[in-house]
């Protein structure tokens, strides 16, 4: 049986935890390029490897298979109109909660305060928000037109490698003021 049919079989059998460890991969694979070949500045940090990880397969797998399935449950089909709405939903309601989760999770991951948090969103949210419309737009438009819904975690973390990169670099540039408090 080769690696596709293999893939398939997990993602019948178990699909939470196949598309968890989908999205483990995914983020795993987009810090350490991030860190390896974008950033390449100080040692790699297998933490902060660790943390993205995490997040991939504690938040994002999981919440993106029950959005997802609630989604294509609630707006069946892919008539322009209903993969123009998906779209919509997804970037106006979905995106800014996942930035929150995303940045949380870190910050918390991170042993940060309420506030360091606060500091966080304020200072990235809307740009991780706005970002993502170039990537996710066009990508969901595709996946929701074109992929089967028990492919989508897998489709959308094919292109989240690459997200990813700009995902880890946002999540972990430092807040401005964070040098000063440090002091």
């Amino acid at each position: 049986m080769g690696l596709w049919a293999r893939y398939n079989k997990l993602l019948e059998a178990q699909p939470l935890l196949t598309k968890a460890c989908t999205s483990l991969v995914g983020f795993t694979a987009g810090d350490v390029l991030a860190q390896n070949f974008v950033e390449k500045e100080g040692a790699y940090d297998p933490m902060r490897t660790l943390r993205l990880g995490s997040f991939g397969f504690l938040i994002h797998g999981t919440t993106g298979h029950y959005f997802y399935g609630f989604l294509d449950s609630k707006m069946p089909g892919t008539k322009p109109v209903t993969v123009a709405s998906k779209v919509v939903i997804d970037q106006v309601f979905w995106n800014p909660i996942f930035g929150c989760m995303f940045f949380g999770f870190l910050n918390f991951a991170e042993g940060k305060s309420m506030a360091d948090l606060t500091q966080k969103l304020n200072q990235d949210l809307k740009t991780a928000v706005m970002g993502s419309w170039a990537v996710w737009v066009p990508a969901h438009t595709v996946n929701f037109a074109f992929i089967p819904p028990s492919q989508r975690l897998l489709y959308i973390n094919t292109i989240q490698i690459g997200y990813n990169i700009f995902l880890s670099f946002l999540g972990n540039k430092k807040v401005e003021g964070d040098e000063e408090k440090k002091e």
